[in-house]
Formats: C-alpha cells, structure tokens, sequence
C-alpha cells in the first residue's frame, strides 16, 4: 500500500513515478484522489450524524419531562434522519474505503530516480561484466541435450508423472542439484552472514498481498483446494516472517536464507523456453532476504545483497553481466533491481539466473512490519517506522545447474564438474 497522505500532498510525484513505469499509470491518481475525497467526506457526515443524534437524543428527554410534545416530536424527527444519515455515511465509507484499497493493492512500487525510463528488456542497462565466455573448439550443445545424452536428464517421464516444464533429474546431476544448494547455502550462511531458514512453501493469501502477489499476479502462482497457495519463491516466506511484528533497533539489519521449491505456472509464457530447464513450473531456488530501517540502508545492502549472489558465479567461474533494470522490465514490489545474466553457450547469450530488488517500504506497509528507533535525550519515545525490504536469488539452482551443464561440457558430452563443487560431490571430478 502507500501512504494516502502523501499522495494527497504530492500527487505530481506519484503521477510521474506511475508514468515511468507505465505510460498512462499516473492517470490513476485521479482515482485515488477522487475516492479519498469520498471517503473523507462521508467520514465527516458521519461524525456530523453521529454528533447531532447524540446531542438531540439527550435533549428529547428534556423534552418529554417538561411536556413540550412539539418538540420532543421535532427531535425525535432529528434523530431518526441523523441514523438515516450515519447508515448511508456507513455504506458510502466503506465503499469508498474499498475502492480506494483495491485501486492502491493493485499498484506497482515507486522506482527511483536512478532507474533508467524504458518499456521492456531492451532499455535495461548493463553494469559490468566478469569473466570471457569459453572459446570451444568443438559446437557445444544444449544443456537438455547434454543431460538426455548422459540419461540423467528425463523430460519425458516426468511429462508423464506431471505434464510439461517438469524434468526429472538422477544420478550424479540430481546429486549435482543438491550440492549446489548445500554450497550455496554455505556460502552465503558462513561467509556473508545470512541466517539459514527452512520456511513454508504452502502460505496464506495474507502472505502473498504482503509481499504483493495478490491482488494482481495471482494467475502466475498455483492455489490448492482449501485456498493455500504454493510459494513461487521463498522470498514470500522469508520476507512475512516480520509482518505485524515491530523490531527492535538491535536486530537489524535482519538477513535470512532458504533453499526451497518454488513454483510458477508461468502464465502468458506460452512459447518461450519450452525446450529445457529454463522455465520450468517447479524449480529450487536459494533466496536472499534482508530487513533493513531505511532507504540508504537499502540501497547499501542492494550492492552487498548482489555481491553476494556474484560471489556464487564467480567460484564457479562461470562468466556473467550485471543488468540495471529499466523501470517497465522491474518486477511490481521493487524500487531498484539488478539482474545477474550468466553466459549460455549454446545459446550465445546472457540469460537472466538471478534478480536483487530494493523494495522500499512498499512490503512493509502491506504487511504492517515496523521496526523502533532506540530512544534518544530529543525523543525518549520513538515513533515505529515502516521497515524497508529487500530480496534476491543466491541463485537460481536449476539454471546454475544449465549453466555448469553448458559452461563445463567436454567434446565427448561429459560435463566436468566445478572445483569448488567436487568436496560436495564425493570427489567426483567429471560426470560421463
């Protein structure tokens, strides 16, 4: 959600910010402006209502002590349109109320000044680039080609369990699978200090208009029967663990980890990828969280959040560029967003494997997570503030997995397996 107040006092800012986004997205502060014009005003009717019947009502007993029939007939009058009144006031209130909410839920985040204008991926901006894609003497081949060959790859059984964008992995490459994540789990607990969390992957919906989901992307996530929904990252989990809650000053900034599956139906993705492990509907992930107070404490973990999902490609030295997202290509919740591409041989180019967003308070105030400034000689009781929010993948296990599968195929169509992954690997060196 977004502060009423502000937009009211500053409608330009808003309007712009939704163009950037959107062009033609700022029309919508119009709206929000005319239903919390509505809102006011039938708060305000009502408590004028609700004034005049409780004044009137004490004097109608006056009244009738002192036989005035006239008039105790008159306020009786009085009364009974002031509840006529209240009840409208009610129902115009609560529409309004209702309009104003799912216009502001439906609403993607401010981004900020620095994030570059543009429509789609074409105007997003790249920042470096580390490491020089392999020369190979040899054409390589797709990494599903590569994994069918080794008969650890199998599309088709599990087309047959669960239907399409489904693979089933065994042998060493499921064996890969896991040590990735252990590794990468590893890293980023005892080198970057975040704090390994084994959260929920089925979750309310509560938890999915917190971190924004819902009202709008619903179609992109699976619900079960009885209203669950199946995460589509951890990044919900993790990031709802400090909804309602105010944190204490000491226990920030709050970072967390989770290797889990995530799932996505894919919606409007009908087409794309088709072929391989690139967008499947389940995949495991190892997500970043962080809890910071406030804008300049977010923007600095956003560099230090993304340093720490590179550190992962850089051990495995596989060659990636990192993307600063136009405002048109950045997902609803962020304010800023740097996406990792890492280098796919067979297809000569840099494919997205993980994405670091600054959110903002933009989660916080849906999910009414604040945190308390320690107290001070000029304000011995501290006002809670929004916390801010940020998330990002430590990285996407399954197109790691694509990437090492291409990255490090032989002639022969092993695959050699990375340095850093072999201890996790039981020694194993190459899988062929």
């Amino acid at each position: 959600m977004f502060d009423i107040r502000a937009i009211r006092e500053h409608p330009e800012t808003f309007r712009a910010a939704w163009n950037k986004r959107t062009d033609g997205l700022g029309a919508r502060v119009d709206d929000i402006l005319a239903h919390d014009a509505a809102l006011r005003q039938a708060v305000t009717d009502k408590q004028e209502a609700e004034s005049a019947r409780n004044s009137n009502s004490k004097l109608i007993g006056q009244a009738k002590a002192k036989g005035d029939e006239a008039e105790f007939e008159r306020l009786r009058g009085v009364v009974a349109e002031a509840k006529k009144t209240i009840e409208a006031a009610g129902e115009q209130e609560n529409a309004a109320r209702e309009a104003l909410d799912e216009i502001l839920l439906g609403l993607p985040n401010l981004p900020l000044d620095e994030v570059p204008e543009g429509a789609d991926e074409e105007a997003n901006v790249a920042q470096t680039h580390w490491g020089t894609p392999r020369s190979f003497d040899f054409k390589p081949k797709d990494h599903a080609d590569l994994g069918e060959a080794l008969g650890l790859m199998d599309f088709e059984t599990a087309a047959k369990i669960s239907g399409s964008r489904f693979v089933l992995l065994t042998g060493a490459l499921s064996r890969l699978e896991r040590a990735l994540a252990g590794w990468m789990l590893d890293v980023q607990t005892q080198e970057h200090g975040y704090t390994e969390t084994s959260p929920p992957v089925l979750v309310r919906s509560d938890a999915l208009y917190g971190t924004g989901q819902l009202p709008k992307f619903g179609e992109d996530s699976f619900k079960t029967t009885d209203g669950m929904w199946l995460i589509a990252t951890s990044e919900i989990s993790l990031t709802n663990t400090v909804r309602e809650s105010i944190l204490g000053v000491e226990s920030l900034p709050r970072r967390m980890t989770a290797h889990t599956p995530c799932f996505r139906s894919e919606a409007g993705s009908a087409g794309r990828d088709t072929k391989g492990m690139i967008r499947l509907h389940q995949f495991n992930k190892v997500e970043l969280v962080s809890i910071v107070r406030d804008e300049d404490e977010g923007l600095e973990e956003l560099e230090r959040m993304t340093k720490c999902a590179e550190t992962v490609l850089e051990r495995l030295e596989l060659p990636y560029r990192r993307m600063l997202l136009c405002a048109g290509d950045m997902g609803a919740g962020a304010r800023k967003t740097y996406d990792l591409e890492v280098w796919l041989p067979s297809q000569e180019t840099y494919r997205e494997i993980s994405s670091c967003s600054y959110c903002g308070d933009f989660q916080a105030r849906r999910m009414d997570a604040r945190w308390r400034p320690a107290p001070s000689e000029n304000n011995p009781k501290p006002r809670p503030e929004f916390v801010h929010t940020l998330n990002g993948s430590g990285l996407a296990v399954g197109r790691t997995l694509v990437a090492i599968l291409e990255n490090y195929q032989q002639e022969d169509g092993a695959i050699a397996v990375p340095d850093v992954l072999q201890p996790y690997m039981g020694g194993l060196e190459v899988i062929g």
